[in-house]
């Protein structure tokens, strides 16, 4: 299955110079755990909510940081027409949850690790979760 077939299409995005209680604010309105950061249509970088946790709250750091600030600039993204296999090997191999998917440069939806899980039906059957 292609990357197409199972990524967000209506990808929230936040300029790097909003601040990082915009960016969590938009993350918690949205109920999602990052934000692509663009400038006009270029994408620049990535926000996540584990980036708010270690890099603003765990340094106590101001909620006026600015995003460009804090965002992941060595951007790991991925081609609509790729493989879910190559989503997952890229994101294994950078230990990382998303990917922005990038079409001609232009940003085009985004992919998580659970939609992977989801479309793969991994972890579908239950029983394979034992806490004893």
């Amino acid at each position: 299955m292609r990357v197409r077939n199972v990524m967000v299409k209506n990808v929230k995005t936040i300029s790097p110079e909003a601040t990082m209680a915009e960016a969590a604010r938009i993350m918690k309105k949205y109920k999602i755990g990052c934000l692509v950061v663009v400038e006009g249509e270029k994408v620049v970088g990535i926000i996540t909510e584990r980036d708010l946790a270690y890099r603003i709250i765990a340094e106590r750091r101001s909620l006026d940081t600015k995003v460009g600030e804090i965002m992941t600039k060595d951007l790991k993204t991925i081609s609509p027409e790729k493989s879910l296999k190559d989503a997952a090997k890229i994101m294994a191999a950078h230990v990382i949850r998303r990917l922005p998917v990038l079409e001609e440069g232009k940003l085009v939806g985004i992919v998580s690790i659970e939609d992977i899980m989801r479309t793969e039906k991994i972890g579908a059957d239950a029983s394979l979760f034992s806490y004893t």
